[in-house]
């Protein structure tokens, strides 16, 4: 029997780790397809934002029920990875979010003159 919580802490760690690889894997696809340039992998960026507050999400169910049942509590230290890398996931979207702010600033600057 599996203790509780820790499906939830599995799927937490694996969500966060897809919330981190969607940019890289989104900016590393522009050079191997030819109609889709660096511009086009902003819209990896809402799919970033979305598995990071998922991963989130689970890590946190994982512990309210680690916390609810009386058997030992198993998966707090996957349930902890899963969240720190759901963090890093929004994080790493802000990040990208702020790069595509300053590009467009910078494109509508330089387009006025």
């Amino acid at each position: 029997m599996r203790a509780p919580g820790s499906r939830s802490a599995l799927g937490s760690l694996l969500v966060g780790l897809a919330s981190v690889a969607t940019l890289p894997v989104a900016i590393y696809a522009t050079r191997y397809f030819g109609a889709y340039e660096l511009l086009d992998a902003g819209w990896a960026i809402p799919v970033a934002v979305g598995l990071g507050l998922a991963a989130i999400a689970l890590a946190r169910r994982s512990r309210i029920q680690a916390a609810v049942s009386l058997a030992s509590p198993r998966g707090r230290g996957v349930a902890g990875v899963g969240r720190f890398l759901g963090f890093l996931g929004l994080c790493m979207a802000a990040a990208a979010l702020v790069a595509l702010g300053v590009y467009g600033l910078l494109e509508y600057v330089g387009s006025r003159d």
